[in-house]
């Protein structure tokens, strides 16, 4: 997001926790050097409110979270108090600047009260969440729900907006338990990869459609208000709701010599079997549509990989190609 957002020319004011690794993507392709970075915890709501008063922001896209379904078992408190009270925190600095008119805040398709079955979910359907992190990211869409209805209705006030994403996948990933890191760390070492659930059917869709779809509705806050301040989902289509399985057994194809895989048997704590996303209003209203087909996101995300596995890799020259032609495809 930084660095499409600086492509296009955009002042780009970041608050976050600091990289948990070297390499992180915020540390290898320098995205530091494109955003006016402050290091800070949404959950501090005093530093956080500083951050976004000094900045002075038009629009805000809220990202911060804990976003691994099995840390949120280890750190219940911490996912919730990040989660959802990180959200109110940044909501409550919003009311003190009146300069912004577009809030952005990216839940997950897992705010869902998911119970396994075959249709895909829609906006309007039932809340939930089974484990922490899926609980959690309801209690964000009922927190930013509260707000908008208490405090952005009014004309002239910030337009807010929820969106639930898919299964997001591409390069520059680097956390622990998700799926297309374990297997890029797992192939490269030459170790065998465990998968959990083979048969989790999830809605895949690659960073660049999420990204770009996040900053189109953006606009359309900015631009027309509070025609748009709901919740969206922004899910691929259904020829992307794959199994597990199915996404491995193309990066052991992609992959080649060295990659391979097995079903650990658990026990594993509760994880969904089935989610499948109903993007039909972003498409009808936002003119939105998945840009990347599945296979050629997967192609994309394993050449990232390799090539920023790569002794003295380029890795922002690398990223910023890919998000270029992207860009230009979809400028075409």
């Amino acid at each position: 997001m930084s660095l499409l957002l600086r492509s296009l020319g955009a002042d780009v004011h970041g608050f976050a926790l600091p990289p948990e690794r070297d390499e992180d993507l915020f540390v290898t392709a320098g995205v530091q050097a494109d955003v006016h970075h402050v290091v800070g915890d949404v959950r501090d709501a005093a530093r956080l409110s500083a951050a976004l008063t000094a900045a002075e922001p038009e629009v805000v896209v809220h990202m911060a979270a804990q976003s691994l379904v099995r840390r949120s078992y280890a750190d219940p408190l911490g996912t919730f108090a990040t989660n959802v009270m990180g959200t109110a925190n940044l909501l409550e600095a919003v009311r003190q600047c009146a300069q912004v008119r577009a809030v952005l805040i990216v839940t997950s398709d897992k705010c869902y009260d998911n119970r396994e079955g075959a249709s895909a979910y829609r906006e309007t359907d039932r809340l939930g969440g089974y484990d922490p992190y899926s609980n959690s990211k309801a209690c964000a869409e009922m927190v930013t729900a509260s707000y908008r209805s208490s405090f952005f209705g009014a004309p002239g006030s910030a337009a807010v907006a929820t969106v639930r994403a898919g299964n997001v996948f591409g390069g520059g990933d680097r956390s622990v338990d998700r799926l297309i890191p374990d297997a890029m760390r797992a192939f490269a070492a030459g170790k065998t990869l465990q998968i959990r659930n083979p048969h989790a059917v999830r809605p895949w869709q690659h960073v660049f459609d999420v990204v770009a779809a996040y900053l189109g509705l953006a606009q359309r806050l900015a631009e027309d208000g509070h025609a748009y301040a709901e919740a969206w989902n922004i899910g691929p289509p259904p020829s992307h709701e794959v199994p597990v399985s199915t996404i491995i057994e193309q990066l052991v194809r992609l992959w080649g010599q060295g990659s391979a895989w097995t079903h650990d048997a658990g026990p594993h704590p509760h994880e969904s079997s089935f989610l499948r996303l109903d993007s039909s209003k972003a498409k009808a209203r936002l003119g939105w549509r998945s840009r990347i087909a599945l296979d050629e996101g997967l192609k994309l995300t394993v050449a990232w990989y390799r090539a920023a596995s790569e002794k003295k890799a380029d890795v922002r020259a690398l990223s910023l190609r890919q998000l270029g032609a992207f860009v230009q495809a979809a400028q075409a």
